[in-house]
């Protein structure tokens, strides 16, 4: 399906533009034929803003790996009164060539199936007034083309526009991706000696921050020594990456597209499979349909493993070693590793001081067999951490009032986000690991933590044999004086208070207060249903010591889950479940009432126990991300484990008072 943009681009007489607007009856009256609207006739205000790519695939429209099958089912996470708004083959069968929203268009998942299935439904034009990173790269993959409302309307007006205009901002090597039609076409054209990567400028050197430094010690062709800006177009080895059993189908399906059944991959000794993402998929009612494609998933998942030889951490007798994030910072990611998995949440490695964030499959298929890919050099944005956290506060809340900040005001938009100064060394490297892990959800490109005597430490502890020396001359820190352009934020961690999302996006305050945050204390009397501890973000060490550590609490004075109120706590993986057995935790846990569940993802993708069954039933959960829809159709509230744990208790959202 993919053939070279055009140098010039118009709309095709008789296609159509379909906007996706806030008045759902627009929309369908859209769908249905009965109205074309222009971007004169629409305000960009008038536009859904943060798209997000569970709304555009939800979870199991990724049961299928096959484009065109996805496509059929585009859009149908967009859920209004309980019913889809995108009927099955609706975008596919509208006729439609340009699709238009407002704000941070696909927000949330890497899922590559978000762009698979409006490109395989004939739209080629993406229209936008910005775009999350992750699903900007992937449509630059797939050869869609991206670019705001001033665009669309010379388009409307019956202008042929520049293929410039579709690449402005973008680097060269991204530019040389649109014009070629997509990533494998380049790449195939790369490898034949078709195109050469731009050469940069010699310059002088200057501090340079975390992100710049490991890009610099991992290009290809070029000298660590060489200063990179941010926009350089470069192509850089990748040290590790994983995938997992919703995305590695698409990869083995595209690498044997692209290169044979014969394809092979580099360095297998650090890409990894893992089956964490639908163990529980099949307990679910909802998913219960789709099991005979789930089972798919695994086969070709294990089907890749064989064939390439990457590690695997597959389940076993039903029990999946952990989620993947989690295991793989526990096992094999290291300070200042460049680090590239198709999740969005790979992020959460920055913990570790590596370099790391979510692709999509064909970025990761290219990048898996090539050994090295294509990235444009970020801008940074440093938060300086002073002081120490309250009791009853956690990185959680930190990071909830970076999203209800900076992330709201979209300074965090595409940069990686540092996390550094004295502060630092007071913050656990599981903590940590929430800092980073969130970084996604501030639509930024990643979170990177400084490599301290903390971080020597818990690697140690976890890598038999390691050799310190050779990690502390890989740690990386930044220079002083280096630039960034997202500017350095002090935050005092005791001015932070307990803090929550409300339901629908992390990013939120309370309705009354939307850029402020949402402090517990200000959201009023909210009763829950459902109280749910786990995912990768919340599935650690720590996090299962603050959990303990409050319904220990509640223990001694006599206290349990409050009734009425379901209470699930979930391992981050293996290591995390043996270690809460060794502390005894699992005895507290049982006598207050709380349901353990094995590692794995679950609730977090809505496939496991604690998703909500109903609308009308309210959630706390520690996990990531709380699109409408994603965790179940109830209202779900983002805390700290130790608000979750507390609200479990009382029976409504409270802070826990030590």
């Amino acid at each position: 399906m993919t053939s070279p943009a055009p140098r010039t681009v118009s709309l095709t007489p008789g296609k159509r533009v379909l906007f996706l607007t806030k008045d759902p009856e627009t929309i369908r009256r859209q769908l249905r034929g009965e109205l074309d609207l222009t971007m004169d006739a629409v305000k960009v205000e008038d536009l859904l803003d943060d798209v997000n790519t569970d709304a555009m695939t939800p979870a199991w429209v990724c049961f299928d790996y096959r484009p065109e099958d996805i496509a059929r089912n585009a859009y149908a996470g967009l859920v209004v009164d309980g019913k889809r708004l995108f009927e099955q083959d609706a975008l596919r069968n509208g006729n439609f060539e340009v699709i238009v929203s407002g704000f941070r268009k696909g927000t949330g998942s890497s899922r590559e199936t978000a762009v698979q299935a409006e490109k395989w439904s004939g739209i080629r034009i993406a229209i936008a007034a910005s775009f999350a990173p992750i699903h900007a790269r992937n449509n630059i993959s797939q050869g869609v083309l991206m670019a705001d409302h001033a665009v669309l309307r010379r388009l409307q007006a019956g202008e042929a526009v520049p293929l410039a205009e579709f690449t402005k901002g973008m680097d060269p090597v991204e530019k040389l991706i649109v014009e070629h039609g997509g990533l494998f076409p380049f790449s195939k054209a790369l490898a034949e000696g078709r195109v050469k990567v731009p050469a940069l400028p010699h310059r002088a050197p200057r501090p340079r921050t975390m992100a710049e430094k490991i890009l610099a010690r991992h290009l290809v062709g070029l000298p660590e020594s060489t200063v990179l800006e941010p926009g350089d177009a470069v192509m850089v080895n990748v040290d590790a990456g994983y995938s997992h059993e919703f995305t590695t189908a698409q990869v083995h399906h595209f690498l044997r597209e692209e290169h044979g059944p014969g394809y092979a991959v580099k360095n297998a000794s650090k890409l990894a499979v893992f089956e964490d993402h639908l163990i529980y998929a099949d307990g679910v009612p909802r998913m219960a349909p789709f099991s005979a494609k789930i089972q798919l998933l695994r086969d070709l998942q294990n089907e890749f493993r064989r064939h390439t030889g990457v590690r695997d951490y597959a389940a076993k007798d039903g029990v999946s070693p952990g989620i993947c994030h989690q295991v793989a910072r526990e096992k094999f990611l290291d300070p200042g590793d460049l680090v590239q998995a198709t999740d969005s949440h790979t992020c959460m490695g920055g913990g570790n001081n590596a370099l790391a964030w979510g692709v999509g499959a064909t970025e990761y298929a290219a990048l898996a067999h090539a050994g090295f890919t294509n990235v444009t050099v970020p801008e940074s944005i440093r938060f300086e951490l002073h002081g120490r956290f309250r009791p009853g506060v956690a990185a959680k809340d930190l990071i909830l009032h970076i999203l209800a900040t900076f992330a709201r005001r979209q300074e965090t938009l595409d940069r990686v986000m540092e996390f550094g100064g004295p502060g630092l060394a007071s913050i656990s490297m599981d903590e940590r690991a929430t800092l980073t892990n969130m970084a996604t959800e501030c639509t930024a490109k990643t979170g990177i933590c400084e490599a301290d005597e903390v971080a020597l430490a818990w690697l140690a502890e976890r890598r038999p044999g390691l050799d310190l020396a050779a990690i502390r001359k890989r740690a990386v820190s930044p220079d002083a004086g280096a630039t960034y352009h997202g500017g350095v934020h002090r935050i005092d961690l005791g001015s932070i208070k307990p803090m929550v999302a409300t339901p629908g996006d992390p990013d939120r305050g309370t309705p009354s207060d939307p850029t402020n945050g949402a402090d517990v204390d200000a959201i009023g009397d909210v009763r829950i249903d459902i109280a749910y501890g786990g995912s990768c973000t919340a599935g650690k060490r720590d996090d299962l010591d603050m959990y303990a550590r409050v319904m220990k609490a509640a223990l001694d004075a006599g206290k349990r889950v409050a009734p009425g109120v379901a209470f699930y706590i979930q391992y981050g993986s293996e290591d995390v479940a043996a270690y809460a057995k060794a502390k005894g935790y699992v005895e507290i846990f049982e006598r207050t009432g709380v349901t353990v569940i094995p590692p794995g993802c679950g609730a977090c993708i809505g496939c496991g126990p604690g998703v909500s069954a109903t609308a009308d039933q309210v959630t706390v959960s520690a996990i990531n991300r709380n699109f409408k829809g994603r965790s179940g159709p109830g209202k779900l509230w983002l805390a700290s484990p130790l608000t979750v744990a507390a609200s479990a208790v009382a029976g409504r959202i409270v802070a826990f008072e030590s």
